[in-house]
């Protein structure tokens, strides 16, 4: 047999690799789309400077809780992208919440909030933690009572909401931390910058992880900019994971709808800065990614992945990783004799 001199095929060689590039990449551009640098619009709640200025001010201000201890910021921390690094929450009382806090760094693309999907926005979520018992247990009384105390507010909410007779509301309070939070976005991760053509951007690994992310059947339920949070799916869909990750009286939208068919379901998560972002399920029983894959291939696939796709996943997820928001924690303004008291119990 003639032989082919090495230097003939190394032509050929480069030209098969980049068709598979170009097919893997053309492939997660129809599943995927990159975090963009700018908030988007809400056409329901317009931004303004002074709107997020005073929206960033009031998610990291404790005084909306009833202790003055817990803020927005507690549960979804900037500075651990935007999660808290804790199983379940803890909140008024030392109470712990029922489900892992999601990450609140590009919430404002999924289809709802919270795990069950009863927050149709940012805004309708921002009222919920306030005045759930178990997280920061107030009320929108409280709060107008508060705020309308506390003298440098005043300006400030008739800036963000110019004309109204009423500035300082329980509902201009969500807006305001609505328009703020659409702005923690975590855009250039690796992963975006090989969907915008850069190919070198995931090496050889993190390409076969893709494949098998793809592959096997993750992308259905975790595609979309978010890569997740786009709809709700049972968790279970082929073997049950265990009762301490899935615990069997939290039934998931259910909850919501008494639906049965809704019984056990819920928001398939959004998969952005998963890496950072542990632990993992609503349970927030899982700490490892590897695990976490591990559970997803066994509870919704059906499928033992060998230890060489789970570690390949793992390393395609990590890629998800963004640019991390950089904020300066803002001065707030003071109270008054009229600022109602920390209540501990």
């Amino acid at each position: 047999m003639k032989k082919i001199p090495l230097l003939l095929l190394l032509p050929l060689c480069l030209c098969q690799t980049s068709h598979a590039a170009d097919d893997l990449m053309s492939r997660a551009n129809k599943l995927f789309k990159p975090i963009p640098t700018k908030a988007p619009h809400l056409k329901a709640n317009p931004a303004t400077a002074a709107k997020v200025d005073l929206g960033m001010k009031l998610f990291f201000d404790p005084r909306l809780s009833t202790s003055q201890l817990i803020s927005c910021n507690t549960c979804h921390n900037v500075g651990l992208a935007g999660a808290d690094l804790q199983e379940t929450s803890t909140g008024h009382g030392w109470q712990k919440g029922p489900r892992n806090s999601p990450t609140v760094f590009n919430a404002v693309f999924d289809v709802a909030q919270f795990w069950d999907g009863r927050a149709k926005d940012l805004q309708t979520q921002a009222k919920g933690p306030v005045q759930a018992a178990a997280e920061m247990n107030s009320n929108p009384d409280l709060v107008v009572r508060t705020l309308k105390s506390i003298p440098g507010y005043l300006p400030l909410f008739k800036a963000a909401f110019p004309g109204e007779k009423e500035p300082v509301s329980f509902d201009n309070m969500a807006k305001a931390i609505e328009v703020f939070e659409a702005t923690l976005l975590t855009p250039d991760s690796r992963f975006d910058r090989f969907l915008k053509g850069e190919a070198g951007a995931l090496d050889a690994k993190e390409k076969r992880g893709l494949r098998v992310f793809m592959d096997k059947g993750c992308a259905p339920c975790h595609a979309g900019t978010n890569v997740g949070g786009s709809d709700y799916y049972p968790f279970g869909v082929r073997e049950t994971p265990a009762t301490e990750i899935r615990p069997a009286g939290d039934t998931g939208r259910f909850m919501v709808t008494n639906t049965e068919s809704d019984r056990y379901v819920f928001k398939a998560p959004s998969l952005r800065n998963v890496a950072v972002t542990q632990p993992y399920f609503h349970s927030g029983k899982v700490w490892t990614l590897h695990d976490a894959v591990t559970v997803m291939g066994s509870a919704q696939l059906g499928v033992k992945l060998k230890d060489s796709e789970v570690a390949d996943t793992v390393a395609f997820l990590r890629t998800l990783t963004g640019r991390q928001p950089k904020l300066s924690y803002p001065l707030l303004p003071p109270g008054s004799d009229e600022t109602p008291h920390p209540q501990l119990k």
